[in-house]
């Protein structure tokens, strides 16, 4: 087909007709009566009727086309009106944001200059097109749901990063974020929004008011009385602020929630949709009516079964209204009004999505009978319409609009050759695909139907004041079970309509993980594989820039659903070959670290940089894995510079581009996030400076264009994944710590790496800001506990403060009631039992994989440094985000995780191969919260006793030259409970003080490790140079932070004797207090030590003993001089009960003192009976007995 539209001549072949019968039979090809009616019955009139056989004229496929553009010409006048239709309104007929002068401040507007983003502080903008008379409206998709001003604007407005749309005459706003609406003076009105919401703005010129709907829902009058007149015209408008984003529709696309009487400030192409509406309805009488060539007659057919079957009149048939619908189907607005339409009255029937072949079959017929680009457009265009339709359509209880359009979704990624084009340019180029898997969470539970779904609400009353779980178990009262049965009943309903959604979410990432449909090129897998690790590098790369990443609650939902996908497939693979592992058992092998097969981008590895480590160990990676680093790659060539070089590519890209006035084309060239509802580039960067925000790129040199990176993600192919023959792809170079035996396919290795990649970007942030929510309901319970007992204790007679109470007991019950179903809805998206058991398996993933990267040696400092945050967050999060929904000892093998991790923290946290100080940092963190808890401490005490005494053997390393105050605080707390005095909760001193007190800092409960001070005493006691270094070192870290603390308080006590008034800095208060703390654990380890191993003090026979009692007796006598003297320095400062200083008072410091003081006098006379009497030799640890006080 050489041409489209009217008047143009049909080039396919030319078919001769035939009226013989017996040819017919063979060949389809059907007799000239037969076609006739054939084609009157596909091509009926407007009105639907035909006219009488005698009167009709008769038609073949030689006059087919003029009688086609003869039925499309009929009633289609709207041409002639044109005019009359954009009566009232002035500028281009196409409606976008006026990119050129009409904003104000630092902006990011979308290409089809329909999406903005706000860069500063408060930024506003206006359309192209005003409206000075009749009734107009337009949509705005709002993105996300801060501060944000939209409404309506004059020519004369003027807007600052202070002001914008509201706060001058003549302009209004709504502000869903504020719930207020705006004009010079503010005032409540309206509800507040959310990201997914559409605010409608309505402006009726003749009455003078203006209005706003939000999602269809009427908000009232906001405006009456506006200004009108001669010169008064109104322009739609925005003022936003840093990082917010929406997305406006003037008409461009139809309106979602169309208000009748009011028209779109852009006109709908009604000539084209008449068109559209009349070519969709010859081709369902096509699919209806079916021609039998045996009995030359026409048929009717089950359209959901219809099939082309090779039927040449048919095809010509369909080939002529192709002809003119085919360039229709390339507008946005004809591709959501017409043809989404009609792909969702198909599924609407019900069923599986297999059971409509139809869409295939449709989309068989587009990509033969449509000219390439127009499929590609029509298929952009679809895809698109679906993405914000599932994004913006409202929650109703049985999220049936989610489902509808996620089916469609799937029929058309179930047709092959459509899959892999989406795939290879649209769902991770152009679309935000990863909003098919997010389902969003209701801000307003009644208006998503929570309340029918949920009737009865319930909240845990099992905190005290405090805000801690009760040790007391209460006994539930027979009210509160069935309330707790009713709520968990609706809570179960819920999670059954959200898993029909996952479920639907999951089969999208099974068609996109598909490794079977090679016909035509690349499987549809390797394809999602390279755009994944483009849309990862997105992420990692660019964490300081808002509008460039995935928002995290995306991520979130992503995970879970990749999660799934993947082990549907690697358990598919296990059943088919029973030599490969499980997904139980998976794990990345370690050479896909330092092959270069897969990209890590600019991320840090174990130790240090790539190309560092390339230098230094390629040796060892000639000899264990049989790789030779090609020299041209040990260039010094920094990370820096290639992110530059790719950046180049992009930028001579973008500069064919025409740009505007003040639109820096290229600013930002990746896809921006927050315009997701655009699902355009935002590439136009506004400033009313008319300069970058972004750094100036130094040009290129001659070594900086060489690409150094072993392998580029866009040119890898199966065969570069999975391997052939002779070639292992991406599990090259395997170390002989590995074991020879398969995993599963390489594909889904790189898959579990992204996976892993992406918890630690997003998600584990986005799992603890979630559980706020969890945190206000347990607030408002205690708040509402509170309120019911002043309730009970109020006197008869003070009947005004009766009332005051129990309207905040009506208000707390309101709030509690919202909160409950809210958390409803986050428990089962977020928090249910299926997503605990998703990220335990990462957890045992990342466990596995870095014990496999352990055996190779050296080769682990190749190691990402992100599978060591992951292991450490995610069992952070099963401990402390899912629990009390679903407890962590309920997961199967819970016990050995927890002693393999604790394996992983014990040996790492002073692994020499791992060099980044925050990595090790969070490793000893993370240890030093293991010990505190008598669950994971046991698991460190069930770890194998060569490591238990390794790992002691570091903690008790010098403390100088590293981050000694972690290491202390771990051998403290493995001492909490065996000192003197040192078995509180909460310190004494505040107890009596402030007993009722709920913000007073709590301790830990003390769980002693007597397994680990033993190994520590053996070490101190057979390793005569480890003792005194170690203790040397606590001591002059002993002196330093008690006389930092000193100097404080000196200052403090000068600063509170100053006759003016003066407020002493907090952040000098903290120090202070951090200070005495230090002082104080430093001592308690001083004690731990002396009670375990006294002999290091007062064996004479040791060379170090004298010298290390006397440093030790002037320490303590330092510290009592300064603490016990009567009015003195430090008394004056405890006495002064500064906010910040809770914890520094006489008891934690002077019953420290004691312990040690104690411990020598004990020790010191046994020593002497020992000597008297000619005993000698190790007596285990001394004073075992006497360690609990």
């Amino acid at each position: 087909m050489t041409s489209r539209g009217s008047g143009t001549a049909f080039s396919r072949k030319n078919y001769r007709l035939t009226t013989e019968p017996e040819k017919s039979k063979v060949t389809g090809i059907v007799n000239s009566r037969l076609l006739n009616d054939y084609l009157h019955r596909v091509f009926t009139t407007a009105d639907g009727n035909q006219p009488a056989a005698a009167y009709r004229k008769h038609l073949t496929f030689q006059n087919l086309q003029e009688h086609l553009e003869r039925l499309l010409a009929e009633e289609n006048g709207s041409e002639d009106t044109r005019d009359q239709v954009a009566e009232g309104r002035l500028g281009p007929s196409t409606v976008v944001l006026d990119h050129t002068s009409g904003f104000e401040g630092l902006l990011l507007v979308d290409d089809d200059l329909l999406g903005v983003i706000g860069h500063s502080n408060f930024g506003s903008i206006r359309a192209t097109t005003c409206v000075y008379k009749g009734k107009w409206i337009y949509e705005v998709l709002i993105s996300s749901q801060g501060l944000m001003q939209i409404g309506w604007c004059t020519l004369n407005c003027r807007f600052n990063q202070e002001e914008g749309v509201g706060d001058t005459p003549d302009s209004y706003a709504y502000d869903g974020n504020r719930v207020r609406k705006w004009n010079v003076t503010t005032t409540n009105y309206g509800k507040s929004w959310a990201a997914g919401d559409i605010v409608s703005c309505l402006i009726d010129l003749d009455e003078g008011t203006i209005a706003f709907c939000l999602n269809g829902i009427s908000l009232g009058t906001a405006f009456d009385n506006i200004t009108r007149g001669a010169g008064m015209a109104y322009f739609p408008a925005i003022s936003l602020s840093f990082k917010e984003s929406v997305a406006f529709n003037f008409g461009s696309r139809p309106l979602r929630y169309p208000v009748e009487g009011y028209r779109p400030l852009q006109d709908p192409p009604v000539a084209d949709l008449v068109k559209a509406r009349k070519l969709l309805g010859y081709l369902k009488n096509v699919i209806h009516i079916g021609i039998d060539v045996t009995e030359g007659k026409l048929v009717e057919k089950d359209t959901s079964m219809w099939q082309l079957q090779g039927e040449p009149t048919v095809l010509i048939t369909l080939a002529h209204i192709f002809n003119y619908f085919s360039p229709l189907m390339c507008k946005v607005y004809l591709v959501e009004d017409v043809l989404m339409t009609f792909l969702l009255s198909i599924l609407e029937r019900g069923g599986a999505v297999e059971a409509h072949p139809l869409i295939q079959q449709l989309l068989d017929l587009m990509w033969l009978l449509m000219e390439e680009y127009e499929v590609h457009e029509c298929l952009k265009q679809l895809l698109m319409s679906l993405l914000r339709a599932y994004r913006f359509s409202p929650i109703i209880p049985d999220l049936g609009l989610q489902i509808h359009y996620l089916r469609l979704t799937i029929a058309v990624l179930k047709h092959e050759k459509s899959r892999k084009y989406l795939l290879s340019n649209v769902l991770f180029d152009v679309l935000r695909s990863v909003v098919f898997f997010y389902i969003k969470s209701p801000l307003r539970v009644e208006e998503a139907g929570l309340q029918e779904l949920i009737p009865t609400t319930w909240w845990p009353n099992r905190f005290t004041k405090e805000g801690k779980e009760s040790k007391e178990v209460k006994e539930e009262s027979a009210e509160e079970r069935l309330r707790r049965r009713a709520y968990e009943r609706g809570c179960q309903r819920l999670k059954k309509r959200i898993e029909v959604v996952e479920g639907l979410q999951v089969q999208i990432l099974k068609l996109l993980l598909n490794n079977k449909d090679r016909g035509g090129g690349e499987a549809s897998r390797y394809i999602f594989l390279n755009k994944f690790r483009k849309f990862l590098q997105e992420n990692a790369s660019n964490r300081g820039n808002l509008t460039v990443l995935c928002p995290p609650e995306y991520m979130v939902c992503f995970l879970h659903r990749l999660i799934a996908a993947l082990r549907y497939f690697w358990d598919g693979h296990k059943a088919k070959n029973p030599a490969a592992l499980s997904s139980e058992e998976a794990y990345v092998p370690p050479q896909l670290f330092y092959n270069g097969k897969v990209d890590y981008f600019d991320l840090q590895r174990l130790g240090g940089l790539l190309s560092h480590l390339k230098k230094t160990l390629k040796d060892d990676l000639a000899a264990k894995a049989n790789i030779l680093i090609d020299p041209a790659e040990l260039q010094a060539v920094t990370m820096d510079d290639l992110d530059e070089d790719e950046e180049s590519a992009t930028s001579a890209a973008q500069s064919q581009r025409p740009s505007a006035a003040l639109a820096i084309g290229g600013a930002l060239a990746r896809p921006a996030w927050l315009s997701s509802p655009t699902l355009g580039r935002a590439n136009r960067f506004l400033s009313t400076a008319a300069v970058s925000l972004m750094n100036p790129r130094r040009p290129l040199g001659t070594l900086e264009k060489i690409k150094v990176l072993t392998l580029r993600v866009e040119q890898r192919t199966r065969e570069d994944i999975e391997g052939t023959h002779g070639n292992e792809g991406l599990l090259l170079g395997r170390p002989p710590e590995e074991p020879d035996q398969p995993i599963t396919e390489n594909s889904l290795l790189e898959v579990l790496d992204g996976i892993v990649m992406m918890y630690n970007l997003s998600v584990h942030q986005q799992l603890g800001k979630m559980v706020g929510v969890s945190d206000d309901v347990n607030e408002y319970a205690m708040a509402l506990k509170d309120t019911e007992e002043k309730i009970s204790r109020c006197p008869k007679r003070r009947r005004d403060i009766h009332e005051e109470l129990l309207k905040s007991q009506k208000v707390f019950s309101e709030k509690l009631n919202h909160l409950s179903r809210r958390l409803a809805w986050i428990n089962v998206t977020i928090y249910s039992k299926e997503k605990m058991q998703d990220i335990y398996w990462l957890l045992r993933v990342c466990i596995r994989t870095i014990e496999h990267g352990d055996r190779t040696g050296s080769l682990f400092a190749f190691m990402p440094e992100f599978y060591l945050s992951v292991a450490m967050n995610s069992y952070s999060a099963l401990k402390n985000y899912f629990s009390p929904v679903n407890s962590m000892e309920e997961l199967p093998g819970y016990e050995e995780t927890l002693m393999r991790l604790a394996a992983i923290l014990a040996k790492h946290f002073a692994d020499s191969r791992i060099v980044g100080t925050d990595i090790r940092d969070s490793l000893m963190q993370a240890l030093a919260s293991y010990v505190c808890y008598p669950h994971s401490l046991r698991a460190v005490e069930r770890i194998p006793e060569e490591q238990r005494i390794s790992m002691m053997k570091n903690l008790l390393a010098p403390y100088e030259q590293r981050p000694w105050a972690q290491t202390n605080w771990i051998l403290v707390r493995l001492w909490r409970g065996c000192g003197f005095g040192y078995r509180y909760t909460r310190l004494p001193h505040l107890l009596k003080t402030k007993p009722e007190d709920a913000s007073l800092p709590s301790l830990q409960k003390p769980c002693p490790s007597t397994l680990l001070q033993r190994h520590m005493a053996d070490l101190l006691r057979s390793d005569r140079d480890l003792a005194p270094s170690f203790l040397n070192s606590v001591l002059n870290q002993l002196n330093w932070a008690f006389s930092e603390f000193i100097g404080m308080i000196q200052e403090i006590q000068q600063a509170a004797e100053r006759l003016e008034r003066n407020f002493v800095d907090s952040r000098q208060l903290k120090v202070c207090a951090t200070c005495f703390d230090l002082s104080v654990s430093l001592l308690r380890v001083l004690e731990m030590t002396v009670t375990l191993a006294p002999e290091i003090f007062l064996d004479w026979n040791r060379p170090s003993s004298e010298l290390l009692l006397r440093r030790l007796a002037q320490l303590l006598n330092q510290v009592l001089n300064r603490v016990t003297a009567e009015r003195n320095l430090f008394d004056r400062v405890v006495n002064l009960r500064l906010p910040g200083l809770e914890s520094v008072d006489h008891y934690p410091i002077l019953v420290a003192v004691t312990g040690i003081l104690v411990r020598l006098l004990v020790d010191s006379d046994v020593q002497g009976w020992e000597q008297r009497d000619g005993l000698g030799g190790d007596k285990g640890v001394p004073g075992a007995e006497a360690t609990h006080w």
